[in-house]
């Protein structure tokens, strides 16, 4: 196998931390999967995954890792390496041989504890027997990462509160593969060697009686699969208008209809608001458009406070009007000079 540079192909710092090499090598998998590229560049594109692939499994690994940095290009303990024609010369030892040659008993001494002090317990496995167990700390079982997601929240779902359910796509470890990547020293065709597939779920929100726009809500659970407990999914919120309710700054706003013969004597209307119903009274001689504030019946505010409710005078007729009224209308429209507003220009 052709020996690269492993940081350089995730594009880390050899500093970099397992979480670190584990985002890259995500990234690049995504970016790299044969199956995101044109087929005229098929063998370019899985020659790099492949790259990428091999990378992440020495990197991925502590003790692979350990050897690679310290012998570089020569980390796999010289198999690469073929002895000069004519025979004689060189010819690749494995760890437990080399320790054997010189010196691996539990005496210590020799060039063993040399090595020892140089590379760390690079070999402290040489003279283990076949059912002694992996090295200590050879793995520590690592939280998955957290995910990020938006929802758009209409304002009077969260004005009035109550539960929300909405579709997302999150991932789960892949089955074909039980999340190693790689079947039989292959990259996995399920999951694109990622260790993960994609997986849909509904999710049923509580809407928080504090909620507000750009508000971020942390799901427990709810993110990316790891060896040991998933991440949290963090869940912003996003309030956007519908057909009665809308944002203006830090106060709702919305429309109320009433009859025209109401506004000549006042009436009484019963709005929904956080908590329950209020009782709003619109004067004799309100105009259609004319703003009536309730205090402290809006949303939640990002400072513990709560802003207003604005109710917007709109006018409306009975559904369906009869043949009368239709008549009344009429004559009404007969005898009034022409009303005008908005954009409609007087």
């Amino acid at each position: 196998m052709q020996f690269q540079d492993y940081y350089t192909t995730l594009g880390v710092a050899r500093t970099a931390s397992a979480d670190e090499i584990k985002r890259a090598y995500r990234k690049l998998a995504k970016e790299w999967h044969p199956d995101r590229h044109p087929p005229h560049k098929r063998a370019e594109v899985e020659a790099r995954f492949k790259s990428i692939a091999e990378a992440n499994e020495v990197l991925s690994d502590p003790e692979k890792r350990k050897r690679y940095d310290a012998l570089g290009e020569h980390w796999r303990h010289g198999q690469d390496f073929q002895p000069p024609p004519g025979g004689g010369g060189f010819r690749s030892v494995d760890p437990e041989e080399f320790a054997r040659m010189f010196g691996g008993g539990r005496g210590g001494g020799g060039f063993s504890d040399f090595f020892a002090q140089m590379f760390g317990d690079m070999f402290a496995g040489a003279g283990r027997g076949r059912g002694a167990g992996p090295a200590p700390g050879r793995h520590a079982a690592m939280r998955g990462q957290d995910a990020e997601a938006e929802i758009e929240l209409r304002v009077g779902e969260a004005l009035h509160g109550g539960k929300r359910s909405f579709g997302l796509s999150i991932g789960v470890p892949c089955e074909a593969c039980d999340g190693e990547g790689h079947l039989g020293g292959r990259t996995c065709p399920a999951c694109g060697g990622l260790g993960q597939t994609r997986r849909q779920r509904t999710i049923e929100l509580s809407i928080p009686k504090d909620v507000h726009d750009g508000q971020v809500l942390r799901l427990r659970g709810l993110g990316e699969p790891g060896d040991g407990q998933p991440g949290d999914l963090l869940l912003t919120l996003r309030l956007v208008a519908d057909d009665v309710y809308r944002l203006r700054d830090s106060d709702v706003e919305a429309d109320v209809v009433v009859a025209p013969w109401d506004l000549l004597d006042g009436t009484k209307v019963d709005v929904q608001v956080p908590g329950g119903t209020a009782s709003a009274r619109i004067p004799a001689g309100t105009r259609p458009g004319q703003r009536l504030r309730l205090r402290g019946q809006g949303l939640a505010r990002a400072d513990g406070g709560r802003g207003d409710l604005l109710l917007v005078v709109r006018l409306g007729l009975p559904e369906p009007l009869t043949d009368r009224q239709r008549e009344l209308l009429r004559e009404l429209g007969q005898q009034s000079s022409p009303v005008r507003g908005g954009a409609a220009k007087a």
